[in-house]
């Protein structure tokens, strides 16, 4: 099948595809013997995305209206109806396309697999459209798109209330289908003759050219007849519409001497469009290919025009700043600046923005990396140039990109475990990428500072905590994991104002209650503030209390007694000496405190302005606040004690 017939119009956005338009429609619709889930698949470039797009815009009321509905083939118009689902995988991880998903629909599931019982139980199908399954997740090496269609869509697909369209490369689409009962599933891959549309190439080429629709007025985009013959050359020889888009680029970008008859510099691949365009341009592929090095092998949006000749001389080996200084034509028909502005933790003061650099698409990432003789030592290049981009070697200072992106570039590289001993990494690199590169690390080869932050990483990520929230996190987990001299550099090197100092942790299970209190000294000694852990009989060293005690017994309440300043145990001391705080001592306390199911908020009396709240992801068992600012805290794992500062909010874990 073709694209569009004679009798009707174009979709306006696609320009074709007709036959996919309709089993899209179709889909859409319900229509019998219409599949319920629909795999959209092809080659990177064959127009996935531009057919998704088109299509959603029929989905959509306000973009309906702006369509010529009433002269397109009505095969490929679908029933107005409630918009469906779309949330976007580009940059996702497969957990947060789910929450998308259960969000959208007001689901009030807990966990994952209350979320497809929910779905199932629905009264009404539910209409669900993934796009971009291909560029999700946060780091490119973690292969985010597999798991995403294993781990979210293939149960989506399995799912008899879940009417669900998904955008996938083709090494996964035949994985989201199979299983599937017969008639369930259709792949539509837009490279297969059924499907494919040549003629939509053509007309995409000739649009592209015209100066009504933003291209510059050249002699053979104003003349309609050289146009329109150029247009259905490129067309012709383009083997996608990603090729076509980067043979107008290169001709409009640098049109002298460009001769429109002349064919041979016409592409028919993605690599021919990088190499006919640098032959045309006098210079050799292999620059060219080095030049956007960096690009293909960066992470997120882009690299920041300020790194590019840096990360483009580690990549090739030699200095390419004059080859960039002049390059913008050679290299400009494939790259796509794009502004971004910065926050205060983007190693400056304000948000005046910045440009970064990406590749047009995906699929020449694919190409160049390709020709890359070694992309894990061209990623080695790439990290040890971000390395000694850091000012001072501290994070605090580098540029958003190398602080939050290295992670990346080192996983594909097989050096990240060496690069995850650094605290200062750890506080200021955005959470999001830096816990999925590291969760893509086989757990064996990481070592305690790195599980210490993969074990705190889903905090720092659920609360999008600030650089001095993420660094109290992980002082408090390094001191409960054992690893004190981490806790120290984050509290004496990084220069951040902590919302407290963690005293000590106890990883003892079943603390039911705390209390803090005095020991009296003897003989002119000092009192000493001790804690008061409730546990389990029969925990090592803890004693019956109360009645039990008196009666020897081991089936009632033991207790612990700990120092609240310092870490260790009192194994000496007399229960029944521990003097408590009194009411009116608690009442004249400076500091306040208030406890829920997984937070507790410790708050300034004078005022009531909370100076520190803490989460955590194990449920809080008790609590209590010392006249002088020590909170006691016991969850599942354990308890610990924090010396709350008087100032600056605050979450901890």
């Amino acid at each position: 099948m073709t694209g569009t017939t004679e009798d009707y119009a174009p979709h306006p956005h696609i320009g074709g595809r007709t036959a996919a338009l309709r089993a899209l429609a179709a889909w859409r619709a319900a229509a019998p013997g219409a599949p319920r889930v629909v795999v959209l698949t092809g080659d990177a470039g064959s127009g996935r995305s531009r057919l998704l797009t088109g299509f959603l815009m029929l989905c959509e009321a306000e973009y309906r209206k702006r369509l010529p509905l009433d002269a397109m083939d009505p095969s490929t118009v679908p029933p107005e109806l409630p918009p469906p689902a779309v949330p976007s995988a580009e940059g996702l991880t497969a957990a947060q396309v789910l929450w998308l998903i259960a969000d959208h629909f007001g689901l009030r599931a807990t966990g994952v697999e209350g979320v497809y019982a929910e779905l199932a139980v629905l009264e009404e199908p539910v209409t669900v459209v993934v796009p971009d399954v291909d560029r999700a997740g946060p780091v490119r090496a973690a292969d985010e798109p597999a798991r995403l269609v294993r781990e979210v869509l293939a149960p989506l697909a399995a799912t008899e209330t879940v009417r669900l369209m998904a955008e996938v490369p083709r090494p996964l689409a035949a994985e989201l289908a199979e299983g599937l009962p017969p008639g369930t599933a259709q792949i539509i891959d837009l490279d297969a003759p059924e499907w494919a549309d040549p003629d939509v190439l053509v007309r995409f080429a000739q649009a592209a050219l015209n100066p009504e629709f933003g291209a510059p007025e050249l002699p053979f985009t104003v003349d309609p007849a050289v146009r329109l013959a150029l247009g259905a050359a490129i067309g012709r020889r383009a083997g996608s519409p990603l090729v076509v888009q980067l043979a107008v680029n290169c001709v409009l970008m640098a049109p002298e001497g460009f001769d429109p008859a002349d064919e041979r510099f016409l592409p028919t691949s993605v690599g021919a469009a990088l190499d006919l365009h640098a032959r045309r341009l006098g210079t050799d592929s292999q620059t060219l290919r080095m030049l956007l090095a960096p690009l293909a092998l960066a992470e997120a949006e882009g690299i920041p025009v300020q790194l590019w000749a840096r990360l483009a001389s580690a990549v090739a080996g030699h200095d390419m700043s004059p080859a960039i200084a002049g390059g913008m034509l050679l290299a400009g028909p494939f790259v796509q600046p794009e502004s971004q502005e910065t926050g205060p933790e983007g190693g400056g003061e304000a948000d005046e923005g910045r440009t970064l650099l990406r590749l047009l698409h995906p699929a020449l990432a694919e190409e160049i990396r390709a020709g890359l003789p070694n992309v894990a030592a061209a990623q080695t290049q790439i990290a040890m140039s971000l390395l000694e981009a850091v000012p001072e070697q501290d994070w605090g200072k580098a540029d958003p990109y190398v602080r939050d992106h290295i992670a990346g570039h080192t996983l594909e590289a097989g050096l990240l475990p060496q690069l995850l001993t650094d605290p200062g990494l750890f506080v200021h690199a955005d959470p999001v990428p830096l816990r999925a590169a590291v969760e893509a690390v086989p757990l064996e080869q990481l070592g305690a500072p790195a599980r210490t932050y993969l074990r705190t990483a889903p905090l720092l990520t659920r609360t999008q905590a600030p650089a001095e929230l993420r660094a109290a996190f992980l002082e408090t987990a390094f001191v409960e994991d054992g690893l004190p001299e981490y806790a120290e550099a984050i509290r004496e090197r990084l220069g951040l104002e902590l919302p407290w100092q963690t005293l000590w942790s106890l990883p003892v299970a079943g603390v039911s209650a705390v209390t803090v209190g005095t020991l009296p000294g003897t003989e002119g000694e000092a009192a000493t503030p001790v804690a008061v852990l409730v546990v389990p009989p029969g925990t090592p060293g803890a004693r019956p209390v109360g009645a039990a005690g008196a009666e020897g017994g081991e089936s009632g309440p033991a207790a612990l007694v700990h120092g609240l300043m310092q870490p260790g145990l009192l194994d000496d001391a007399d229960l029944e000496r521990i003097v408590r705080p009194s009411e009116e001592e608690r009442a004249a306390a400076p500091l306040g405190l208030s406890r829920g199911g997984d937070y507790l908020r410790v708050w300034n009396r004078a005022d009531q302005e909370v100076v520190a709240a803490l989460i955590s992801d194990t449920p809080f068992t008790a609590a209590d606040l010392s006249p002088d600012g020590i909170l006691l805290v016991a969850t599942e794992r354990g308890a610990k004690a924090l010396r709350i500062r008087a100032a600056g909010a605050g979450i901890a874990s």
